[in-house]
This record gives C-alpha cells, sequence and structure tokens, in this order.
C-alpha cells in the first residue's frame, strides 16, 4: 500500500527527532570518554561539575533552548520550510565537531551547536506535522514523530555496545587496551564512530527535508494576511499573543504539564546511568542494556499506544494512563533506594527492570507526546511555533538551572541521596498527573481552525 504525502512528510520530519534524542544519548554515554581524554578527571568532583556543565550547555537544557527561542521566530516569520532547508547543516556542523574534537573548546562548540540546532528543529516539527495531518491522523503523525524520538536512544545504546567490543580502546598514555575491556563506549575511536553515524544520518534526513513543501496552513494565513493587509512585525504579533489571557492560561498549563515530566525525564536521560553504576553497582555494559532496553519499551509504546489509540481513545484517560505509571515506577526506585541502603540491594536488584519497564512504557505516551499535540492545537497559526520556543525555552532553560545546581546537590551518588531523589522524583510526577488531567483540552477529532475559532471566536487572533 502506497504512502499517503502526510506521511511521508511526517517520517521526513521526524527524522529530525531521531537526531536529536540521539544527540542527546550520545553525548551522556561519551561523558566519561571526553573527561579522561580532555582532562575532566582531573578536576575535583568531575561527574558533579563537568558532567553538569556540559549537560546543562546542548540539547538537553540550555543550547536547546536558545535554539527554541531562534526557531519559534524563523518558523514564524519565514515559514517551516525555511527550518528544514537550513537547519540540519548547522546539526551536521555541530556533531561533525564533536566527532573530530581534540580538545574541549572544539567540543564545547560542537555540543552547542547541536544544541541550538535540536531546538530550533523542535517548534517547526511539531507545527508542521500538526498542520499536515487531518483531524483523525494528528495525534497519531505526532506519535510517530515520537517513535522516532525513541529510537535515537534506543540505537545509539545498542550501537555503543557493538562498538564496544569491536572497536579496541587507550588509556591516557596510548596504550590499547582489548576491545570491550570497560564496556561500552570505552574509547574515544568508538565515540567518533557513533558521531559519525549521527554526521552522515543528519546528511540524509537533511536531503530529504529540504524536499518539503511548505506547510499548507501557514501558507494560506500569509496569504490571507498580505490580501488583508493585517501582516504585522513578529516582536508585536508575540506582544499580542502573550497579552491574550486565553494564551497565558494555555502557556502556563503547558509549561506545568511539560516542565514537570521534563525535569524528570531530563534527570534521567542525562544522570541515571552515572546513577546506575554509582548507586546501583552496574558495569557499563548492564547500564546500556538496561537503557536500550527502557527505550525499546519506550519506542513501543509511542507506536502501540499513542499512534495507535491517540485518535481514538479520550486524552484525559490516556494522560492519567500513563503519569500514573511514571509515578509507579519512580515509587518502585524509592523503595530499590531504601534497600540498597539497607545493604540488600544485590537480592533486589530485579527492581530495575520493572522500573525500566513501567517508565519506558509510560515514557512512550507520556507528557512529552500530549504537549506536543496540545502546543500545536491550542495556538492559531500564525503564532504557533514563535509561542512553543517560549514555552520550550522556559521549559530547556529551567531543566538547565536544575541539571546545574539541583542534581549535583542531590548527592545521587548515596542511597540517601538515591532515596531524596526519587521522593522529588515522584513528587513533581504526581504534579504532572494532576495538572494534566485536570486540565486536559478537548481537542479529539476537531481540525486545527475548528479548535482555533472555538477558543478565540472567529478571527485568527
Amino acid at each position: 500500500m502506497a504512502i499517503s504525502q502526510e506521511r511521508k512528510g511526517t517520517i521526513a520530519v521526524s527524522l529530525t527527532n531521531f537526531l536529536d534524542s540521539g544527540c542527546i544519548v550520545a553525548s551522556s554515554c561519551a561523558m566519561t570518554i571526553w573527561a579522561a581524554a580532555f582532562g575532566f578527571d582531573k578536576v575535583a568532583d568531575p561527574q558533579q561539575l563537568w558532567v553538569a556543565i556540559l549537560g546543562a550547555i546542548g540539547a538537553n537544557a540550555f543550547g536547546a533552548a536558545v535554539g527554541a527561542l531562534i526557531g519559534g521566530f524563523l518558523t514564524d516569520r519565514f515559514g517551516r520550510k525555511l527550518i528544514y532547508t537550513y537547519n540540519l547543516l548547522v546539526y551536521a556542523a555541530g556533531v561533525f565537531l564533536c566527532m573530530i574534537a581534540l580538545n574541549l573548546p572544539m567540543l564545547v562548540i560542537g555540543i552547542i551547536l547541536s544544541g541550538l540546532s535540536v531546538g530550533a528543529g523542535v517548534p517547526a516539527s511539531w507545527s508542521y506535522i500538526s498542520e499536515m495531518s487531518s483531524s483523525t491522523k494528528r495525534a497519531s503523525n505526532i506519535g510517530i514523530s515520537q517513535f522516532a524520538w525513541s529510537c535515537g536512544p534506543a540505537i545509539i545504546f545498542a550501537l555503543s555496545l557493538i562498538v564496544s567490543f569491536i572497536v579496541p580502546a587507550f588509556n591516557a598514555n596510548g596504550a590499547l587496551f582489548p576491545a570491550g575491556t570497560y564496556g561500552p563506549f570505552d574509547g574515544v575511536l568508538g565515540m567518533r564512530i557513533i558521531y559519525a553515524i549521527l554526521f552522515i544520518v543528519a546528511l540524509i534526513a537533511w536531503n530529504l527535508q529540504r524536499q518539503l513543501q511548505e506547510s499548507k496552513d501557514w501558507a494560506a494565513k500569509q496569504k490571507e494576511a498580505e490580501k488583508n493587509k493585517s501582516k504585522v512585525g513578529f516582536g508585536r504579533m508575540m506582544l499580542d499573543a502573550l497579552k491574550n489571557p486565553i494564551n497565558l492560561k494555555t502557556i502556563l498549563f503547558l509549561v506545568a504539564v511539560y516542565l514537570t515530566w521534563n525535569i524528570v525525564a531530563g534527570t534521567q536521560g542525562q544522570f541515571l546511568p552515572y546513577m546506575y553504576q554509582a548507586v546501583g553497582g552496574l558495569n557499563e555494559t548492564q547500564t546500556s542494556l538496561l537503557n536500550m532496553v527502557t527505550w525499546i519499551l519506550t519506542a513501543i509504546g509511542s507506536l502501540a499506544i499513542f499512534a495507535a489509540l491517540g485518535d481514538r481513545v479520550p486524552h484525559r484517560i490516556l494522560f492519567f494512563v500513563t503519569a500514573a505509571m511514571a509515578v509507579a515506577a519512580w515509587g518502585v526506585m524509592i523503595f530499590f533506594g531504601m534497600q540498597m541502603e539497607a545493604g540488600n540491594a544485590n537480592q533486589w536488584g530485579w527492581l530495575l527492570w520493572v522500573f525500566s519497564g513501567l517508565w519506558g512504557i509510560s515514557a512512550g505516551f507520556s507528557a512529552q507526546c500530549f504537549y506536543a499535540l496540545w502546543s500545536t492545537e491550542l495556538f492559531p497559526t500564525r503564532y504557533r511555533g514563535g509561542v512553543q520556543g517560549i514555552m520550550f525555552f522556559l521549559v530547556r532553560g529551567v531543566l538547565g538551572l536544575w541539571s546545574l545546581f539541583v542534581v549535583a546537590g542531590l548527592g545521587v551518588g548515596t542511597p540517601n541521596g538515591f532515596i531524596t531523589a526519587s521522593w522529588i522524583m515522584t513528587g513533581i510526577l504526581i504534579v504532572s498527573l494532576v495538572v494534566g488531567v485536570v486540565g486536559c483540552p478537548k481537542t479529539q477529532g476537531k481540525t486545527l481552525d475548528e479548535i482555533t475559532k472555538e477558543r478565540y471566536g472567529k478571527l485568527d487572533v
């Protein structure tokens, strides 16, 4: 059966999501390698300091936050296609620098460039997918994009395992170690191979995306604005958007839903591999296997639950189920932390797999999926990308501050700190559950124009 243009566009745009998450996980996996290669391990508390700094300036926090502001402006002012013509070239330059990095400055520039690109692509990709989708396939297409996002970490973790057992590693003095000595991603050469793969995929995705047609919805609104001579500058447009009480309430709701979940997910994605090793006693191979299984389950959840059911099952029910599973997952981690403190961690190690199963499946149709959908539905076309950029900036900016100052202070390298962190994660997820269920909008099955008219009246404000 032939694939529709709607699906083809969704798949092409979704490659950006794969590259985004792949970049985040690759940097997380490579952190130990970079520390040894560039001297991070000679700095006091490297895990607390340099991991936090590099994690905060890249695709998982500040880099993406600033990129989203830029991308939101560009995609509303000049169209969705502009992003797909140039953005992945910036990403490719960033991962290329990470691939060939010989020192810290090269690495920092590469991480910042890739982070900016990741953020810039978010408003455009979610807006484009939503605008090109029919009212009965909008959640499905967003689910496909989230499936691609989930495949990034799963594939990177799998590749890191493969590379670790076929590529030799070298110590700081240049001595050769046998392949697989230290487990996944144990050498600079292996890290360069992973980043080379991201670089090649970025160029392939760029070639596909630059051939996409402009969003018909955006083009129609621009044509209407020019015809009615109602076209205004982006700054004025965003000021009007932020002065609108409907928009302000919606922004507060969406930021609350997404920020709470993202703090937990961001903390887990950047620091849980370290927690597993430092606190759970797992080696790098076991950690990668655990994370790979988690992300495979997330990908399955995105495709089999959100993409398959998101246009049919009431959103309030789906949101409650995923949020409750996430709370239960971190409840398991609280109990595991208690067993570690009591010295019984070995016999309760299977709880890590229970956590991975609950969190993995729930993440597949999580608050991020609903945020991606609702943030495109609840705002008019002409400033849809800009408002998304502002919200993403707020969320990732807070996550960056959290990564720099809060996580390091939790003391996750000790059982007591691990328990404290798990309690905090659970509390935050409960807030996300309550806000999402109570504020869940009724947009299912409606066109974007119908939603806009219902919320704002006849005029596209």
